[in-house]
């Protein structure tokens, strides 16, 4: 049997992230040397790659990078398969590796990030794939936004104290100023807990309303309403449809007598654009 260590198993596990049997065994096979464990994991890592593809990854993290002087950011999704793995280093330097690189190259979309070279004569893919290998779980990248405007602010939830962050919120708002951030936080963590799909009624698609009105009106005739009132009924109910899924006509978080367009009017701020993204969601 080969001679190592319980410190030799932690210290490759903190090396390659793999698991303590899949460490054990290379260990064994390398007769205790940790060096050549890492390296047979590397190898083994990669062969697994192709057989990890139909696996589900629906665990991961979100990081955010926001410039000094707050008028760009990124916030970026990185998943795997498990929550070990999302929370350790190596699986974290990955990610915000990831995000500095969009942050300095500004890709278009996800195929032009992928594409993109992230070390010389590396592409984005290959250092994903690279990470899949020497975690040795499925690795994957497909979401992030990136604002560039007057102001720009994050916020980052964790839905348990142990785990990386889970929601992530990115806003852009028309100006800075010493309450910009103030507005900015609350405005994102309003948008975490309560995940509208848009900013403005005027985004919604006009098939979705026109579907939510065919809905309320089926529903309303199914219920007896008088055949007079169902225009008003009708409007009524697609009102609140809208201040369900639009973030302007939601009832504020920390004030719902109201909205959130009023809070940022009185606060004196445009809300630009948002981005939500929820690992695995």
């Amino acid at each position: 049997m080969a001679n190592y260590t319980a410190a030799d198993i932690k210290k490759l596990r903190e090396l390659t992230g793999a698991g303590m049997m899949d460490c054990k065994k290379a260990l064994d096979e390398a007769e205790g040397s940790v060096d050549k464990a890492v390296e047979l994991l590397r190898v083994k890592g990669q062969k697994g790659v192709a057989k990890r593809e139909s696996r589900n990854a629906e665990n991961g993290a979100l990081v955010s990078l926001i410039s000094e002087d707050k008028t760009s950011g990124v916030l970026l999704e990185l998943k795997c398969e498990t929550d070990f793995v999302a929370k350790g280093d190596r699986f974290q330097t990955v990610a915000n590796t990831l995000a500095a690189h969009v942050a300095a190259t500004s890709p278009a979309d996800l195929d032009t990030l992928l594409a993109s070279e992230i070390e010389a004569g590396k592409t984005v893919q290959a250092y994903v794939d690279e990470a899949n290998a020497n975690l040795g779980e499925k690795i994957v990248l497909d979401r992030f936004a990136q604002f560039t405007g007057a102001y720009v602010g994050v916020y980052l939830h964790r839905t348990m104290p142990d785990l990386p962050p889970q929601v992530g919120v990115l806003v852009e708002l028309d100006k800075g100023g010493d309450d910009a951030a103030a507005i900015a936080k609350d405005i994102a963590q309003h948008i975490a807990a309560f995940a509208p799909k848009y900013l403005t009624r005027e985004e919604v698609p006009a098939d979705v309303v026109e579907n939510e009105r065919r809905v309320a009106e089926a529903t309303s005739r199914e219920e007896g309403k008088p055949e007079a009132a169902l225009p008003k009924i009708v409007e009524g109910r697609v009102n609140g449809f809208f201040k369900e899924i639009t973030l302007l006509d939601q009832p504020f978080a920390k004030d719902n007598k109201k909205s959130v367009q009023k809070v940022l009017n009185e606060a004196g701020f445009t809300l630009k654009r948002f981005a939500r993204i929820r690992v695995g969601a």
